[in-house]
């Protein structure tokens, strides 16, 4: 049986005082196993980023309990951040100090035996050996996002807190880093908490997905689970050359199409979508929105 390498319990964040008083993060609690990938998703505000700042500790909480492989993150923060690491699309790396040096940097920080082998079948991985000697202020925003990630694997960590990874990156890039994301779940049995407003990376990736919305928890599900909440497909057909677009309860579908056929409704192509994590998280935007369909 998997053991957790997270527990989060009644974790709660309050900014401001009594007349200025916001929640961020409200009450929530979850935990991430050995070897699982869950996402941590919700819209512009919903508490993601707060969230992720307290388990790095960069941000304090107001309340609740944090423990990493069973430890309380407060009493042992040094020993546990030594096997946790984190990687932002939006990372500021020192721009003057070159790639090799910047890794370098982390890796003694890190304490990583044969650092420079390490930095080196990394940048192999992401595809920027070239780029060892390059400063950052020379990269673009795709290369130095693929520097952060090398940056995260340094130390072989048991945990990875990844914000929006392949943000900047183009397709088949990204779709590289999904494959060794997946890579070093299945060979070192990594763990990780997902963020990003990919929801097909989402699904291609996770294997569960944590909503937030307004700092509270609103669904814990697969992402396929959450897709399945959404009650209603897609339907487009064509008739005579003008497309039709209509939205039918899945159940209903059968009797739909038997009633193209009573009728004689000759269509010229047909296709049902069935909904999707994207579906869903747009649903759950439109109901903070106040914008939910009736």
């Amino acid at each position: 049986m998997a053991k957790p390498v997270l527990e989060v319990k009644n974790l709660t964040k309050v900014f401001g005082g009594r007349k200025r008083r916001t929640v961020a993060v409200d009450n929530i609690s979850f935990k991430i196993d050995e070897g699982e990938i869950v996402g941590l998703l919700g819209p512009n505000g919903a508490g993601k980023t707060t969230t992720t700042q307290i388990l790095l500790g960069t941000t304090s909480k107001t309340s609740g309990e944090i423990k990493y492989f069973g430890k309380e993150f407060e009493k042992h923060r040094s020993e546990i951040l030594q096997q946790v690491n984190y990687a932002s699309a939006y990372t500021r790396l020192p721009w003057n100090m070159t790639v090799g040096e910047n890794l370098m940097v982390y890796a003694m920080l890190y304490q990583v035996k044969e650092p420079k082998k390490r930095i080196e079948m990394l940048l192999e991985q992401f595809e920027m050996q070239e780029s060892i000697k390059k400063p950052i202020r020379e990269l673009s925003s795709g290369q130095t996002t693929r520097i952060i990630l090398t940056k995260a694997f340094i130390n072989f960590p048991k945990l990875l807190l990844l914000d929006e990874p392949t943000a900047s990156l183009d397709p088949e890039v990204a779709d590289k880093v999904r494959k060794f994301l997946l890579k070093q779940q299945k060979k070192y049995n990594v763990a990780m908490l997902f963020t990003s407003h990919n929801m097909a990376e989402v699904t291609e990736v996770c294997d569960r997905v944590i909503f937030l919305r307004k700092g509270k928890i609103v669904a814990e599900d697969t992402p396929s689970g959450l897709a399945r909440r959404i009650k209603t497909c897609v339907v487009r057909y064509k008739v005579d050359g003008q497309e039709t677009v209509m939205k039918i309860r899945e159940e209903e579908i059968a009797l739909f199409l038997e009633d193209l056929a009573k009728r004689e409704i000759k269509y010229e192509e047909i296709s049902i979508d069935k909904p999707t994590l994207e579906d869903y998280f747009l649903s759950q935007s439109k109901e903070e929105n106040g914008l939910g369909e009736s």
